[in-house]
């Protein structure tokens, strides 16, 4: 006859899980002998070998009570539906492993890497740390809009770096952001360059209609202010060149007085 201590280092357990399982009842708690001890048997040692083997194979206590009980089949049919689960677990974890990894890759969190391509084309024209980062937030909210049609977009957004024009833009809007001034001459020389960029689109019909932007024009907008609030002040002289601002491109009928 064992002691507890004896019989958890028979099967390789420790006496707090020997107790446990005493607790949730799936192994039986013998009665005290004489001397007051409890004292196991062999068959106390095969059940608690039993228990430690299902439950290191990942069965939750709550089921291993059920399966010593059950018959072969029902037995095999309990350890098909756990090793599913198991799989189902092993895939959200390494699901889990590929998203924490991400977190490290910078750009590449919630981006395809067609679009990581273009912000490193960014940073290659000179394009500021701040201006990337706003860029890549702003990607963030359009992939999540157009998961597909983002990746369709790239070659010609990729085209457009080749323009002087744009290359200009990303330059001056990158000195505005580093600068803790106003800024007011590079804010208008922006504001050109945006507007010639502006009608060049409208021209070639290079615009999405509202119905198919839907809010994300919005949330563009918010998202350029709530980085820099000298984006309201760039918006303003949009509309004066007779553009509503720079996400939607819409010609205004007049242009304010």
């Amino acid at each position: 006859m064992l002691t507890i201590g004896q019989l958890a280092a028979y099967a390789g357990v420790t006496v707090r899980a020997v107790r446990h399982y005493h607790q949730v009842g799936l192994l039986p708690e013998p009665e005290r002998d004489a001397s007051g001890y409890r004292r196991y048997g062999a068959s106390a040692v095969v059940s608690l070998i039993k228990i430690r083997t299902l439950a290191n194979a990942g069965v939750p206590l709550s089921q291993i009570g059920r399966m010593l009980e059950a018959d072969a089949a029902t037995f095999t049919e309990a350890v098909q539906r756990i090793d599913s689960h198991l799989l189902d677990e092993i895939e959200r974890l390494e699901t889990s492993r590929k998203q924490i990894a991400q977190l490290t890759a910078g750009d590449s969190l919630a981006l395809p890497p067609q679009v990581v391509s273009y912000l490193d084309r960014l940073r290659d024209i000179g394009a500021s740390k701040r201006m990337v980062e706003a860029e890549r937030d702003g990607w963030i909210l359009v992939a999540a809009r157009w998961p597909d049609g983002v990746v369709e977009w790239m070659p010609s957004k990729l085209a457009q770096l080749d323009d002087p024009q744009v290359v200009r833009l990303y330059r001056v809007l990158s000195e505005i952001f580093d600068s803790d001034a106003g800024g007011d001459a590079l804010l208008e020389e922006a504001a050109d360059i945006m507007a010639a960029l502006a009608e060049q689109a409208h021209r070639s019909g290079d615009v999405l209609d509202d119905e198919a932007q839907g809010d994300l024009p919005d949330l563009l907008d918010a998202l350029a202010v709530e980085t820099d609030p000298r984006a309201e002040r760039l918006r303003d002289l949009m509309r004066e060149r007779g553009w509503s601002d720079w996400t939607r491109m819409e010609r205004l009928a007049e242009p304010p007085a």
